[in-house]
């Protein structure tokens, strides 16, 4: 391992951190990156393990309320409606991914893709940012109402989300093994097009990142462990280092971010980095 190699590796874990939860693609970036920047693991066994510390970041910052969920689990319907919700919504994911993870990962997998899907995802975001038929009970919707504007109230609590809505999220869920799609975005964007609030959509989005990653972990780690090798320990250590301190930081910051702000600078995000990909694919190859 060399000094070039260990600067590339950290870039690459905390663009993984820092774009796991936000609907920018973080498998997107970091192809994209690799590509540009020369970096390439066997099987992509640097990218899988770094991804467990973007897991933990999630795990650590929600700890209290997975706490508070699972001790509540017993005696409250509510919460164990709501586990419900998040393993249903996992499951189409686990059982399309389980299937197909590999000819995805070999057709689809290449910086093309990446570029065109990172494009059209922001254009898809900035529609659905604007449109928005539905908005919270507020002064605003007093208003809007006044004058007879037709509106529909969001839903805001992510532990209201019905099981057939939670299924439907799935499903949307899976669009993201198509890399540059986003797993969060695919799954905000359904949410609120099923009636959730922005900061509800992405929150769900959250939680249902915990088994979905955890999973996604598990078989790149069992597909892969062949390719592990001790020389490449401190690369690892690092770079999971990386992308466990800069996921932590966008977790506890996000969801108050899109509240106010919305996903408008996440659409022009992807727009850009998409033009710029396909600009450098042209001109560099």
């Amino acid at each position: 391992m060399d000094f070039a190699n260990l600067v590339k590796a950290l870039v690459l874990a905390v663009v993984e951190g820092a774009t796991e939860f936000i609907p920018v693609s973080s498998t997107g970036h970091q192809l994209l990156i690799g590509h540009f920047i020369g970096f390439h693991s066997p099987n992509n066994t640097f990218e899988v393990l770094i991804q467990l510390g973007a897991v933990l970041a999630i795990l650590y910052a929600y700890f209290s309320r997975l706490w508070k969920i699972a001790t509540s689990l017993p005696n409250d319907p509510r919460a164990r409606r709501f586990v419900g919700s998040i393993l249903l919504a996992f499951i189409p994911a686990a059982i399309i991914g389980g299937i197909f993870s590999k000819m995805i990962k070999a057709y689809l997998f290449n910086p093309w893709i990446v570029c065109a899907t990172l494009v059209a995802g922001g254009l898809v975001l900035l529609v659905v940012d604007e449109a928005d038929p539905y908005q919270r009970t507020d002064a605003q919707g007093e208003d809007d109402r006044a004058v007879g504007t037709e509106r529909r109230q969001r839903m805001d609590d992510v532990y209201e989300f019905s099981l057939p809505m939670a299924l439907k999220i799935g499903f949307f869920q899976c669009l993201a093994m198509i890399p540059g799609v986003s797993r969060s975005g695919a799954t905000i964007v359904g949410a609120m097009l099923m009636g959730a609030s922005k900061r509800a959509a992405t929150e769900f989005s959250f939680y249902l990142a915990m088994p979905t990653m955890a999973g996604a972990f598990a078989k790149d780690l069992l597909d892969n462990y062949k390719n592990l090798s001790s020389n490449d320990a401190l690369l690892i250590v690092i770079g999971f280092i990386a992308a466990f301190v800069s996921a932590l930081i966008v977790v506890r910051s996000v969801l108050d971010y899109v509240t106010r702000h919305g996903f408008w600078l996440f659409a022009w995000w992807r727009i850009i980095v998409g033009s710029l990909g396909f600009a450098g694919l042209i001109l560099l190859g």
